[in-house]
């Protein structure tokens, strides 16, 4: 029985990573994250409104608090995400819903798989802890003063 082909490009494909470009111009429309974050399109499928992509986040970037109106699954490729406390490497899941999630960690910079299915792909920011800024640099340790 012959492959079904339709308009969303429901066939088999199988992509080297290295032959997909890094992009930065689809980094705001899809995700609304700042500059230094890049992703590879894999695939776009509106009918499913499914995305499959890698985003590569910078060194000490922080994702604050945030939401999506899809769902997401992600898997750690390369670098740590911090958690809620928890470390993840290479290999480990992540999943996130509509509900709020974050802030996530990447002290070392990352590359994360990610698979999105639904409404919306992009960050809708909450209030993240600290200085209120979405998608900033880590936090420094603050120098404990001593009395003296």
């Amino acid at each position: 029985m012959a492959a079904r082909k339709d308009s969303f490009g429901h066939r088999f494909r199988a992509i080297p990573n290295r032959t997909v470009p890094w992009q930065d111009k689809e980094v705001k429309p899809l995700l609304n994250q700042p500059d230094g974050v890049k992703i590879k399109l894999f695939h776009r499928d509106p009918g499913m409104k499914r995305l499959d992509f890698i985003v590569k986040f910078p060194k000490g970037h922080v994702e604050g608090r945030h939401t999506h109106k899809s769902w997401h699954t992600c898997l750690v490729m390369k670098g740590r995400v911090i958690v809620d406390g928890k470390t993840y490497r290479p290999g480990d899941y992540v999943f996130g819903w509509t509900e709020a999630h974050g802030p996530l960690h990447y002290p070392d910079g990352a590359e994360i798989f990610v698979v999105f299915m639904g409404e919306g792909s992009q960050h809708e920011w909450v209030e993240p802890e600290g200085d209120g800024k979405a998608g900033r640099a880590a936090p420094r340790a603050k120098k404990k003063s001593v009395r003296r």
